[in-house]
């Protein structure tokens, strides 16, 4: 029996959440335990919470919600309380919206999966990408096929990443029929701005609600996720822990030397 530990950053709740566990049920030969958060936790990124104690909520037979914690609590935790064995899989998903580019910094879809694989357990981030109403009108029919047909091939073979990388997959937001396949691409590029709403309440206190920046990918000549996502691929990214610009050291070591 194949063990898989299940999480997300859209709260225990989600719907996406909810279709990956059928989707993967549908699975010979698996067992799956969701530890999510108990509200929506979106750019919450690899945090942990230190500052106070978190509690275990028993939802139904292996599942459970982690009050007021980030995906990279639940990870940490269902590891040290849940598990006297790794699981053999960590999957957060489904998403409800891309985690693409750069943004992939700011996500906790993939925060859990970072947290996964520090731990020294393959995993593997699923989000569906959509624009205007698709969500409402696609649902994550497409997006289960996808997480079964990976799903099936790790469990079956082996995991295709090396250690301390995690696996980013995007679907995009087209019909079953409109599918065009899988595109092993790296991740973009965003042009970043700042923007947030601004009002007061009704004591005349001005506060800011943050989240309303518009998306402007920089799309260049080469395929990302970027541009495959739009032309209906679903991409799949190898992301890596290590965050050194191993291409600028030489460069920081001939600057820190000059007087």
């Amino acid at each position: 029996m194949k063990e898989i530990l299940l999480t997300n950053d859209d709260g225990y709740e989600a719907a996406g959440l909810l279709a990956l566990r059928d989707s993967l049920l549908e699975l010979e030969g698996v067992n799956v335990t969701i530890v999510a958060p108990s509200q929506e936790k979106s750019a919450c990124a690899h945090s942990l919470t230190l500052t106070r104690p978190l509690r275990f909520i028993r939802v139904d037979d292996g599942f459970f919600k982690l009050d007021d914690a980030t995906p990279s609590d639940c990870v940490y935790l269902a590891l040290h309380a849940l598990y006297e064995k790794k699981p053999d899989l960590i999957i957060s998903g489904i998403n409800h919206g891309a985690n693409l580019g750069e943004d992939i910094t700011y996500s906790g879809t993939c925060g859990a999966c970072m947290e996964g694989v520090l731990q020294g357990i393959p995993s593997v981030a699923f989000s569906q990408f959509y624009k205007n109403n698709s969500l409402n009108e696609l649902g994550f029919e497409l997006a289960c096929d996808v997480v079964k047909n990976i799903v099936s091939r790790i469990l079956s073979n082996k995991f295709p990443l090396k250690k301390r990388e995690l696996l980013n997959v995007n679907i995009p937001a087209v019909s079953s029929k409109n599918f065009k396949g899988y595109a092993i691409v790296p991740a973009g590029r965003r042009r970043y701005g700042t923007d947030a709403t601004r009002a007061r309440n009704p004591r005349g206190v001005e506060y800011f609600w943050l989240g309303n920046a518009q998306l402007d990918f920089l799309e260049g000549k080469e395929r990302s996720d970027l541009s495959e996502i739009n032309a209906g691929y679903a991409t799949l990214t190898p992301i890596k822990l290590d965050l050194t610009a191993h291409e600028s050291l030489k460069n920081l070591e001939k600057w820190i030397e000059n007087e």
